[in-house]
């Protein structure tokens, strides 16, 4: 990988095999993780842009997303403090252990009473590339939306400044529309709110795109296609 690996191009597929699972239960309104390798001990973890984890949740139909960080509570134990809707959820936990291999996978996550089977999600691809979240408007530009081809995601912050959030401009996560294959990227420099990745298969895609203004972090979801 070259210079700019810390920042961008994190592609997860679920491929190879993981030393290291996560199981994921809700109560209280507390996210709960639990980590264990093949030993049955909990893994140590590094620190990914400035997090030991970054805990995705979207709704089984794609229309709800959170990016948290759950706390350390003992080893191999993590606790994120988030109210969720009866709905059916797919978790990610995004981490890196040290010395131990790891595939971020979808986990399944079934709150309340309420259970939908999975037949697919019907996303409507945008044609209006230009989202308005609390006063700040953000455009995609996309170029080279074709499988198996380097994509740039270059994002048009419309005269607003980003600040530092988590250690980069920006973030961005990628799911295909059955939530299965995911892909969280970062900026290809310090200075740029662009970002690149490969996406192998043609199909449609959400992203969410995070930028910090004021103090405050927005999120921008967008519908693309890959021919």
């Amino acid at each position: 990988m070259d210079q700019h690996a810390e920042h961008h191009h994190y592609q997860y597929k679920a491929q190879g095999e993981s030393e290291v699972t996560a199981n994921v239960t809700y109560r209280d309104a507390i996210i709960t993780i639990e980590l264990k390798d093949k030993h049955g001990k909990a893994p140590e973890l590094g620190v990914s842009h400035e997090k030991e984890m970054h805990l995705i949740v979207v709704s089984a139909d794609l229309k709800e997303y959170i990016h948290g960080h759950p706390e350390k509570q003992a080893d191999g134990v993590y606790m994120l403090q988030r109210e969720l809707r009866d709905n059916d959820y797919k978790v990610f936990v995004d981490i890196a252990p040290k010395n131990l291999s790891y595939t971020v996978s979808p986990i399944t996550l079934h709150v309340g009473h309420v259970y939908h089977p999975n037949h697919g999600n019907e996303l409507k691809v945008d044609t209006d590339f230009v989202k308005m979240v609390d006063g700040y408007s953000v455009e995609l530009k996309a170029n080279n939306i074709e499988a198996g081809q380097d994509i740039s995601l270059l994002f048009d912050l419309r005269g607003a400044t980003p600040e530092p959030y988590l250690g980069a401009l920006g973030h961005v996560v990628i799911l295909d529309e059955n939530a299965e294959h995911f892909i969280h990227v970062h900026p290809v420099s310090d200075d740029k709110t662009q970002f690149k990745t490969v996406l192998t298969e043609a199909g449609k895609y959400k992203l969410w795109a995070e930028f910090q203004f004021d103090g405050e972090v927005y999120v921008y979801a967008y519908v693309i296609e890959i021919k």
